[in-house]
């Protein structure tokens, strides 16, 4: 139905909603985790590659790709950390990498602060799972009351417009489809619209506790020297580089790549340059 995305589909329940997951191949165990506004077809060809030597879970958020999109559901980061790390305990992993792009660096990160001997290697995708006070007007405007969820949830302007805006170069149109697909209407974007309000950007916030527990696992992390592999798009509007400096600085040991023409939706971007650095980092 979509492109590179031949995989079969595989659900677990959290909380009575259906959460959708790939789990592909057999090995040492890669999860990995989407942001806002994308879903695991984001992986498609990083699964197809490292799940020739790897079992690799890529999950949907409750709210997102094919997983069940509740009305009445709380679209918090300690729910998505929860429902990460519940479906890790029902698939019995006991060690696992990660690899993380976008909010799935902040709920991916979440996991791992609660099991920081259990995490191997991280491979980090403009993403952050720090606090920061920074955030672009544009998305701003979309944490408006009313406004915002017009704007998101009635118009599309998030999900549709990241097609565009969140690469350097242009998409197919059959993948820029498969992107939206999910996000249909009003209702079925509903995750997308809590994800922008979800940001934490003050200590008043609801998630900025949980965010803060996320960044002293980081911490954790770094005592371990955690092996990290960092590849950013330089061209992203929202994860600019003071975010790359940011996990350069909390881990001088991860190996880096920044490239130059890349944007937000790096593996769309750069995934020819980036499909070596991954095999040979998980194969290590």
């Amino acid at each position: 139905m979509y492109p590179d995305y031949p995989f079969n589909s595989n659900y677990f329940s959290v909380q009575s909603h259906r959460m959708h997951y790939i789990d592909q191949g057999q090995g040492d165990v890669i999860v990995m985790v989407h942001g806002n506004p994308t879903w695991s077809f984001y992986y498609r060809k990083l699964i197809t590659l490292l799940s020739k030597t790897h079992r690799v879970i890529a999950i949907d958020h409750i709210g997102c790709g094919m997983s069940d999109k509740p009305q009445d559901y709380d679209y918090c980061l300690q729910n998505h950390i929860n429902n990460l790390d519940s479906l890790l305990h029902h698939l019995q992993i006991e060690k696992f990498s990660l690899c993380v792009h976008d909010w799935g660096g902040a709920i991916g990160m979440g996991v791992a602060a609660r099991r920081v001997d259990d995490l191997q290697r991280a491979l980090v995708l403009n993403t952050a799972a720090f606090r920061s006070s920074q955030i672009p007007q544009r998305i701003q405007i979309c944490r408006w009351p009313v406004i915002g969820d017009l704007l998101v949830r009635g118009l599309n302007s998030f999900a549709g417009s990241a097609v565009s805006m969140a690469v350097t170069k242009t998409m197919k149109r059959a993948v820029a489809d498969a992107y939206i697909a999910p996000y249909d209407s009003w209702e079925n974007r509903i995750a997308v619209a809590a994800f922008v309000k979800d940001i934490p950007l003050d200590s008043q916030h609801p998630s900025y506790d949980t965010l803060v527990k996320v960044e002293q696992g980081l911490e954790k992390l770094q005592e371990r020297n955690l092996p990290m592999l960092i590849c950013w798009g330089a061209k992203d509007f929202c994860f600019n580089k003071d975010f790359y400096d940011e996990w350069c600085a909390r881990f001088p040991q991860a190996e880096k790549h920044y490239f130059e023409n890349g944007g937000h939706y790096i593996l769309e971007d750069e995934f020819a340059a980036i499909a070596p650095l991954a095999r040979r980092f998980f194969e290590k």
